[in-house]
């Protein structure tokens, strides 16, 4: 009889794997062309809260292309970085399609940021002006960093303008981007030079219940793609009200935060992701369309990259066995 027994992998294991970008966007782009057909069973993450503003969600999915089925178990507590801890944290279980057996238990940290910038960059894939070369960066964290990792993968980037409500984590981001060499990064004082002038514009704050609002009409440019990572936090109703096309990752998931009083008054939904990867609806039509994508961050993203670092640790002999 075999032995059962699953894989555990660090943070700093799965940092160490080091999927590609490139491959996660591809690995998304895959899975949400099932999506749009209708293939992923992936039910609204049910949730439990301690704090105002945190979360603890439970994401579970199945991808029949791949055979990547799972859950993460992820929290985001926006008060951790004053205490030295990171705002989104957790696990991620990979399970056998076959037998149901765990093949893996692996933080999400790591997995949680590259995955939500590939879903931006995919997005705008479809949504954004090919040509777009200048990025505005509102909440220069994590995401931040990994948001514009990803665009650069499919897009001309030369010029990021950079906010950050504390200024010390705007000028640590342009210094670490500038290092990189072939981007300019201007640190700015006020959210709307981060908008008014930007060919795309990625919100990525902590995402909030009752919306700050920071963004007002007449910010974003004609042209311009807008994604919301921190959900709609940074939008104005008016502002929102101004786009051509409002799109999110999944729709079932949107209505299901909209009854726990998140996006309110937002414009209809265009489409789902996985509606523009299969051509169902269209993206941009024209030059001069604002276009936004509220993705939600769904398992979906994240079943589609761990059997891709499961793989590769396997073949790396990263990590560590531990019985069942």
């Amino acid at each position: 009889m075999s032995e059962n027994r699953l894989l555990y992998l660090s943070r700093a294991d799965v940092e160490a794997v080091g999927v590609p970008m490139p491959e996660i966007i591809d690995a998304l782009e895959e899975a949400f062309r099932q999506h749009g057909q209708g293939q992923v069973e992936m039910p609204p993450k049910p949730g439990v809260h301690s704090r105002p503003d945190a979360f603890i969600h439970a994401m579970p999915c199945y991808i029949p292309g791949p055979e990547a089925i799972g859950v993460k178990w992820v929290a985001g507590y926006p008060d951790n970085p004053q205490r030295g801890l990171p705002y989104i944290s957790g696990l991620l279980v990979l399970n056998d399609a076959d037998t149901g057996l765990p093949l893996a238990v692996m933080d999400c940290t790591w997995i949680t940021a590259k995955r939500t910038g590939a879903a931006t960059a995919l997005s705008a894939r479809y949504l954004a002006r090919p040509d777009s070369q200048t990025v505005g960066i509102l909440g220069c964290g994590v995401q931040g960093r990994s948001n514009l990792e990803a665009l650069r993968v499919l897009f001309p980037i030369q010029r990021v303008m950079a906010y950050d409500r504390t200024p010390h984590n705007a000028q640590r981001f342009a210094d670490e981007v500038s290092s990189l060499g072939e981007i300019r990064v201007t640190v700015v004082a006020e959210p709307r030079q981060a908008v008014s002038g930007c060919d795309i514009v990625v919100t990525a704050g902590p995402i909030l219940r009752q919306p700050h609002a920071t963004i007002q009409a007449g910010w974003l440019e004609p042209g311009a793609f807008a994604s919301l990572v921190d959900f709609d936090s940074y939008w104005d109703r008016a502002a929102l009200a101004e786009v051509d096309k409002f799109c999110t990752d999944d729709i079932p998931q949107l209505e299901h935060y909209q009854h726990s009083g998140y996006f309110q008054d937002i414009p209809p939904v265009h489409a789902s992701l996985g509606e523009l990867v299969t051509g169902q609806k269209p993206g941009r039509q024209s030059p001069a369309e604002r276009t936004v994508a509220a993705n939600l961050g769904l398992a979906l993203d994240d079943m589609a990259t761990a059997p891709i670092v499961y793989r590769r640790a396997l073949e790396r002999q990263i990590g560590r066995w531990l019985p069942l």
